[in-house]
């Protein structure tokens, strides 16, 4: 592992609810005292990619570290792709359901110590309509709730909880779906469709418990109904999902098509109705740092 002499730090100040300045001022601390040199930049929401790629091609970086949600996340992924540097999250977001699926402490000292060690490893990422998807993307009714909590004024878990009930009952789920992979159609309803290159959503529910996000293939969620027990097994972290609940097909690439229009999600952002998704495993990877001993 390349010794680390120059840090980019990309901070999103507007993400979820914690300091930013202590977050900068910690790393200050902590790059400095490996002896290497620190750039900080903040997102303003006005072509970050582009600048974030500027800053890179301008300067030899050896590590960059992510203070956001995981949009923020997906906006440095971007970036990031046509350059050999390692990552590093430090979430700081309404959403970090990547650094949760990586096993990212909740100690911002921990953090960091993860963000600057040599545990780094490569994962895989998705494209789904020219949209680039590090953890897990839906359609249907989690994309619908997604929608109406970002419409919403209550952020957090219980900004989720609330707008449960309102996306229950405007709902028009079940939904159908016509899934090609290769030469087979697959015709299928439910209430949801995702597709999953990690094993849990944001909120903690643990929907695929078999993946892995970088063994070169991705699942194909297909959520047959709106089970309240099977939902729960989720939230409480359980390893076996039952097949009448949810059917899981892993792919490296596929088609989905819906008469109609459905609501559409990537890595928490909602991204509209769509009738129509191209879903493929790129063969890039993305480097970046975890705990030790990992297994994502």
């Amino acid at each position: 592992m390349k010794e680390i002499q120059k840090v980019l730090l990309v901070v999103n100040p507007i993400s979820g609810d914690l300091n930013k300045e202590n977050i900068i001022q910690r790393v200050e601390i902590e790059v400095k005292k490996i002896d290497a040199q620190l750039k900080t930049y903040r997102t303003s929401g006005e072509n970050d990619r582009e600048k974030i790629q500027k800053l890179i091609s301008e300067s030899d970086f050896d590590r960059v570290l992510i203070a956001g949600g995981d949009g923020t996340n997906k906006v440095v992924a971007e970036a990031l792709k046509d350059f050999d540097i390692p990552i590093a999250i430090i979430p700081a977001g309404s959403a970090n359901g990547l650094a949760m699926n990586l096993g990212i402490s909740k100690n911002l000292d921990e953090q960091i110590k993860i963000a600057l060690g040599n545990c780094v490893t490569q994962m895989n990422m998705l494209e789904i309509n020219g949209e680039l998807c590090l953890h897990i993307s839906d359609l249907g009714l989690n994309a619908e709730l997604i929608k109406n909590y970002h419409n919403s004024r209550i952020r957090g878990k219980m900004g989720y909880l609330l707008q449960s009930i309102p996306t229950l009952w405007e709902s028009k789920y079940p939904f159908k779906f016509e899934i090609q992979i290769d030469d087979k159609k697959l015709s299928r309803k439910g209430i949801l469709l995702a597709f999953a290159n990690a094993k849990k959503y944001g909120t903690g529910a643990n929907v695929n418990p078999k993946g892995k996000m970088d063994d070169g293939v991705f699942e194909i969620l297909i959520f047959k109904d709106f089970d309240i027990l099977e939902i729960l097994k989720t939230l409480r972290n359980e390893t076996d999902v039952n097949s009448e609940f949810v059917e899981i097909i892993p792919v490296k690439k596929a088609r989905v098509f819906c008469k109609k229009p459905i609501a559409f999600q990537v890595d928490g952002e909602y991204i509209g109705k769509v009738t129509s998704i191209e879903i493929r495993l790129l063969k890039e990877k993305l480097k970046i740092a975890v705990p030790t001993k990992n297994n994502i």
